[in-house]
């Protein structure tokens, strides 16, 4: 039994690495020291609970956060406009809530949602949406306590509906297909004339 020479070990070490490892190894070696550098400059510190610096804590922003419940999809199905006497009675009544800007239920319009699978409600805006935001038909979220409408929603669009809408209106004719006279004709007679002359079919029943 030989022993191992020290060029055998050096070959044991390197055995299966590229060619250009040890200079990869010695690069990424440089980069974290680069990184290091620069985090101690920026003021960057590692922490072992994986947590910010508490100076850079927003502590109320997370109570916001967590305390915000997630909104409800609606349908606004109508929009019932207020009554004027009852607008004029109610600010007769509590006049300082004009002036600090709070309204009434009789002093803004309501709003005829419909959840689905639920039920219908008459409810009124929260505070962070306008009346003109609002339109009969519209989509809209609504929070799950009092059913007041948050945010209007952008309409629900069917994928396959999306897949069928022309983008750009191509402008190629029959003239520029050639060899396909028989597939022209029956497209022609399947598709167009039922839209140019639907009048044809009518009479035929």
């Amino acid at each position: 039994i030989l022993a191992l020479t020290e060029g055998d070990i050096q070959i044991l070490k390197t055995y299966g690495q590229g060619p250009y490892a040890a200079k990869l190894k010695k690069t990424e070696s440089d980069i974290k020291e680069v990184q290091k550098r620069i985090d101690e400059k920026l003021g960057v510190k590692e922490s072992d609970t994986g947590l910010a610096a508490p100076n850079l804590w927003d502590l109320t922003s997370d109570r916001i956060r967590m305390n915000e419940q997630p909104l409800q999809v609606a349908r606004c199905t109508k929009i019932i406009p207020m009554d004027p006497k009852k607008a004029e009675l109610a600010r007769a009544v509590n006049p300082a809530g004009g002036t600090q800007g709070q309204k009434g239920a009789d002093e803004q319009d309501k709003y005829v949602i419909n959840i689905k699978q639920i039920a219908k409600f008459v409810v009124g805006l929260g505070e962070r949406v306008a009346p003109t935001d609002i339109e009969e038909g519209m989509r809209v979220g609504v929070d799950r306590n009092k059913y007041q409408v948050q945010i209007p929603l952008p309409p629900k669009i069917d994928a396959s509906v999306t897949m069928m809408q022309v983008e750009e209106k191509p402008d190629v004719t029959y003239s520029d297909v050639g060899g396909c006279e028989e597939q022209i004709e029956k497209l022609r007679e399947v598709v167009e004339t039922p839209l140019l002359s639907p009048e044809r079919f009518v009479k035929l029943g």
